[in-house]
């Protein structure tokens, strides 16, 4: 990639649109190794020839905008990022129209940014207007409607309006069951968030066939020996803890620990849900009289 950055700079000199797109690739691979302090300054650079070789409103500059946006919210950089999304954003209103499909993407991303500084009152303004503009553009039943509706209500729960987030969630899975049919993975995941929501709510007899059935999909879809299905195991598990059937959640939260166990030994690695999963195990044994000993011998024999 440098050689190509290099011919690209000498053959087309060093302010060509397309040295900006191999500097471009080549930050992304440093990015994809962590090498983030070396990936900005070309991004930075990238973003310079776009505005010198483009009109302040061309796609290229947002592109280049939305690139080292990216970078800088990735680096916890997020003063930094919001005035290049927003920047972004007033782009690509210009370019297509405030109502266009890609003006949802940017009032999304941006929301998202605003929710991770908690200027939350501006992100559900965002959120909603992205609705908007999606249920105008696909109608009030698309499956384009789902990321908009996952965003709001996942906000809504963080501001405690756990009665409107709910709509917002049986929407998702009404709109999945209507479009995949009942027996989808995507039904699963629908099932599993509104699950989760009603156990906080503490509706619980409400939530319970909701996880069953999200097991049920994801086994007959993935197979019993899949991650998806560990983690509603583990859900279901942990459900049956909370209302107090620790003999039944006993052996869901084992079986998820195992198949977390083979999946990373399978990947080489330590699966990103294995350790939540031992834990919850741990304190379920905890929770039905074995001593700390018992417990660290189980748990030992089961991730060695």
């Amino acid at each position: 990639m440098r050689r190509v950055l290099d011919i690209h700079a000498c053959s087309l000199g060093p302010d060509h649109p397309r040295v900006a797109e191999d500097l471009k690739n080549l930050a992304g691979l440093l990015k994809s190794i962590n090498r983030f302090a070396e990936a900005e300054p070309l991004l930075r650079r990238a973003l310079e020839i776009a505005e010198h070789s483009f009109r302040p409103d061309h796609s290229d500059v947002a592109t280049a905008l939305d690139n080292l946006a990216g970078l800088l919210y990735e680096t916890n950089r997020l003063a930094e990022a919001e005035p290049l999304v927003r920047r972004v954003l007033e782009i690509e209103k210009h370019s297509l129209g405030d109502s266009h499909p890609y003006v949802a993407v940017k009032l999304r991303n941006l929301a998202g940014l605003l929710r991770a500084t908690n200027q939350l009152d501006e992100a559900e303004q965002l959120l909603r207007r992205a609705l908007e503009i999606d249920e105008h553009s696909y109608g009030q039943g698309h499956p384009n409607l789902v990321i908009d509706l996952n965003c709001l209500a996942r906000l809504l729960r963080a501001t405690n309006r756990l009665a409107d987030a709910e709509a917002l969630y049986r929407r998702v899975l009404a709109i999945f069951e209507a479009s995949y049919g009942s027996d989808h993975p995507n039904v699963a995941r629908a099932l599993n968030n509104l699950a989760q929501l009603l156990k906080a709510t503490n509706c619980l007899a409400e939530a319970e066939p909701l996880y069953r059935r999200a097991l049920a999909i994801d086994e007959a879809s993935y197979g019993p020996d899949h991650a998806e299905v560990a983690t509603d195991l583990n859900n279901l598990g942990m459900l049956l803890e909370a209302t107090n059937q620790l003999a039944e959640a006993e052996p869901l939260l084992r079986r998820g620990v195992e198949i977390l166990m083979k999946v990373t030994r399978s990947m080489k690695q330590l699966h990103p849900q294995a350790q939540v999963v031992v834990n919850n195990y741990a304190g379920l044994l905890e929770a039905m009289g074995r001593s700390r000993a018992e417990i660290a011998a189980t748990v030992r024999g089961m991730v060695e």
